[in-house]
């Protein structure tokens, strides 16, 4: 867009005098304004603005005192800044000014913190490293968007005056990624990583076994991966992950403080399994391997023994990878198995993982059965799904099973955004970017007690997503209103403030290099 002649020369004045030009530079950014500090995505529970900004320059240093947690954030962020400020941004343990990240006791529970801006300098102060992290990312959104190129950018660099204090309203905010119906690489799942690290995301849900796929090595059943891995939707090569691989995931995305729940989908979803061992069939038949997208027509044999070493094995070797809390069993659309049976495996199911340590989390259907103790229950029923099954899922609620919210047509992150959309399915409806955000987890499930949701969790399955730009293409723009949906207080949730703050992240994608859909529910910036 063009802009008066007069408005650009003053800001161009502007930034030469505070000494922005260097030789060959390309020609300063006209905003001089820093960012409005709420203007960030998920909104911070408080936002007090005041006083002057802070400018990040060439002299700023990033201070963690002796707390190696805090360097580690530290480092984090200078590698954020440093591409595209050209800026050295030493991280130091001494100094004044600058950027000050600060681990000290006060009202910031796990994961919330605060944010101190003005002329000095800015400080994150935070009870716990993931606090510090989270800190960062509203840091990182209170920059120009160019903050996130991978070269040097004219600034200049302002973070706006004022205070934020931010805790989550969930302690459950994830993201689920299909590796199964599309196998998915180490460096493609970080990628994604990466993503959900913007916008404080804590849980990545990998889905790791299906009917197409079966994606982790395990060492005492080898033929899962090696024959059950072998291909996926379409026909490709699939793939399957090392234990390495799998230990490298759980790595980087603790880096980015999110907690890795693997799911092991059953008794249904199992033909990668079935292909692979016969015994695990009931008429000891292996099936021929599965690339297509029909679901339901699968089942582990309960009544047979070897079913339950299996089951051991399998549980065993991929809790001893995942240092979280959480195992995810599955237990969705077991079509082909009587819910005489259905009641039966999951009985015997879930006491295995608690022997090894883990905490049992399955698809709503396991209220059906008898929840374990501490257990979750993950909703992905729609709006109009029927009223028996969501007393049952209440029920289940009220006598202490968690509830984690994924309503397949609100958050369903594969599902089209409208009739024109390539990819995705529509069998949830399509849902643009408006359904999505506009709802409340705590008030979603008529009977479920406030308390007994535990947050959200956005899903994306991948039998139509064969690449990261494709995942890019369904993930944005609806991933950070789930983002919002789980971490602001439900007082902050407005539609129309929502959206504008929402049009202004389409710069910042630009940046960072996310294909993203450009709903016409959003006034984005022109191009």
């Amino acid at each position: 867009m063009r802009r008066p002649r007069l408005h650009l020369l003053g800001s161009l004045l502007l930034v030469a005098a505070a000494g922005v030009f260097t030789s060959g530079a390309a020609p300063a950014s006209t905003a001089a304004q820093p960012r409005p500090l709420g203007q960030v995505i998920p909104a911070p529970a408080s936002v007090t603005p005041g006083g002057a900004p802070y400018r990040i320059t060439g002299d700023t240093r990033i201070r963690v005192g002796d707390s190696r947690e805090a360097h580690r954030v530290g480092e984090y962020l200078a590698d954020v800044l440093r591409p595209s400020t050209g800026y050295p941004l030493p991280v130091t343990e001494r100094g004044a000014g600058g950027i000050r990240l600060r681990l000290a006791q006060g009202p910031y529970g796990a994961e919330g913190y605060r944010l101190d801006s003005g002329r000095g300098g800015v400080t994150i102060t935070a009870a716990r490293p993931a606090g510090l992290f989270h800190g960062v990312q509203t840091l990182r959104q209170l920059l120009p968007a160019a903050v996130e190129r991978d070269t040097v950018q004219p600034g200049p660099w302002l973070v706006a005056g004022g205070t934020v204090r931010d805790v989550p309203r969930y302690p459950w905010r994830g993201a689920m990624l299909d590796v199964s119906r599309h196998f998915f690489t180490v460096d493609e799942v970080k990628r994604y990583v990466d993503r959900l690290a913007l916008y404080k995301f804590n849980k990545l849900h990998l889905h790791l076994s299906d009917d197409q796929g079966w994606r982790i090595a395990i060492d005492s059943w080898p033929r899962l991966a090696t024959h059950g891995g072998s291909t996926e939707v379409g026909g490709g090569p699939g793939g399957f992950y090392t234990k390495d691989d799998y230990r490298e995931i759980v790595r980087y995305a603790a880096s980015r403080h999110l907690e890795v729940v693997p799911e092991i989908d059953m008794p249904g979803h199992t033909n990668a399994a079935l292909a692979s061992y016969a015994d695990l069939n009931c008429d000891g038949v292996a099936p021929p391997l599965y690339t297509g997208t029909a679901v339901g027509f699968s089942s582990l044999c309960v009544g047979k023994e070897v079913t339950y070493d299996f089951v051991d094995d399998v549980i065993r070797e991929l809790a001893a990878l995942t240092p979280g809390r959480y195992l995810h069993i599955g237990g969705d659309e077991a079509h082909s198995t009587s819910h005489a049976d259905y009641v039966t495996f999951m009985d015997r199911v879930q006491p295995v993982v608690a022997k090894y340590g883990k905490t049992v989390v399955g698809w709503h259907q396991l209220t059906g059965a008898t929840p374990a103790e501490g257990a979750l229950a993950q909703y992905w029923g729609l709006d109009g799904t029927g009223a028996e099954e969501k007393a049952r899922v209440a029920k289940a609620a009220r006598n202490g099973t968690g509830i984690v919210l994924s309503p397949a047509d609100r958050i369903y992150l594969d599902m089209k955004y409208d009739r024109t959309t390539p990819l995705g399915l529509s069998w949830a409806g399509y849902v643009e970017v408006k359904r999505s955000y506009d709802w409340d987890p705590g008030a979603y499930l008529p009977g479920v007690p406030e308390d007994a949701v535990r947050g959200v969790e956005a899903p994306l399955w991948t039998e139509t997503l064969e690449n990261p730009e494709h995942l890019d293409h369904m993930a944005f723009p609806r991933l950070p209103g789930v983002a919002e949906l789980g971490w602001s207080p439900a007082a902050t949730h407005d539609w129309e403030d929502y959206r504008t703050r929402l049009a202004a992240q389409g710069p910042r994608w630009d940046a960072l290099g996310i294909g993203y859909h450009r709903s016409p529910q959003v006034d984005w910036p022109a191009e």
